[in-house]
């Protein structure tokens, strides 16, 4: 996948207990026509989760997740063209996704991807999203100790890198995410959106996901379902920092935003490099 523009992952959850749209999409007909209206809205990639990955959500077996997610899957071979994503920490779950059709794995666990995981993604050559998380979903908001968040994730999240691409998988199969919401309180993720550019140093492209988390809740006072407009303000300022792929609930309206956003930080890069030169992020 290009990134020469930014793109927009649509999130898709199969579970019934995530934290914005738990249920809502968890039978697998609702699932289907919703990743389908998402590609006609703009959606670039369309990212499936099928165990819950909110604070304090529980764990679920791999087979639980492959009965949740195997049906959509299959239900979505021949109908949307953009590329599948996988959010899963397990290589048994990613292994079969990939079988089925699935590009990507979007492995929330970065700091922890070794092995097997790794093996999974060198066999079928997919990409992979490598996000940074202290923890587990049960014990992650009791990790949000940092000196300096910006350098702390960074440091963390390379070390995932670069264990990574020592077994074998490529830099080019790679995009990070800093992992915003994941063992960070509410100030730490505003701080690493506006620290973005230090994630440049890897030379991959940069995910961030903040589409209805609870640090927007946080500063506008809504529940999850309400926080579409705090997103944009998020989204908006990360592609202002060098985001390449913002990952989303409301595919239509975050397109829009992203679009403005590129074109408002494409025209400062244009008036900072006489001649016309455009400098990407």
């Amino acid at each position: 996948m290009s990134f020469e523009k930014i793109r927009v992952a649509g999130i898709l959850n199969v579970t019934p207990d995530s934290f914005s749209d738990g249920g809502e999409f968890f039978s697998p007909e609702k699932a289907v026509r919703r990743a389908v209206e998402m590609e006609k809205e703009g959606a670039d990639l369309i990212d499936l989760g099928a165990e819950s990955t909110r604070p304090g959500a529980r764990p679920v077996s791999g087979a639980e997740e492959l009965e949740r997610l195997l049906p959509v899957l299959r239900g979505l071979r021949a109908k949307v063209t953009v590329p599948l994503s996988i959010d899963t920490t397990k290589p048994a779950v990613a292994r079969a996704a990939l079988k089925e059709g699935a590009e990507i794995i979007n492995d929330v666990d970065g700091l922890h991807t070794r092995g097997e995981m790794a093996e999974v993604i060198r066999e079928f050559q997919a990409g992979l999203i490598l996000m940074h998380r202290r923890g587990t979903p049960e014990s992650m908001q009791q990790l949000t100790q940092y000196e300096d968040v910006v350098e702390e994730v960074f440091e963390e999240l390379d070390l995932s890198f670069r264990e990574v691409t020592a077994s074998g998988v490529h830099p080019e199969q790679i995009v990070l995410d800093p992992g915003i919401g994941f063992s960070k309180q509410a100030e730490q993720n505003l701080e690493l959106i506006a620290g973005l550019e230090r994630f440049h140093a890897w030379g991959r492209p940069i995910l961030v996901g903040p589409s209805r988390k609870s640090f927007i809740g946080a500063l506008i006072g809504k529940p999850a379902g309400e926080r579409d407009w705090g997103t944009a303000g998020a989204a908006g300022l990360a592609v202002a920092y060098g985001a390449h792929l913002v990952r989303v609930h409301a595919v239509a309206e975050m397109r829009e935003v992203v679009r403005v956003a590129e074109a408002i930080r494409d025209a400062r890069h244009h008036s900072l490099c006489p001649g016309g030169t455009h400098v990407r992020s």
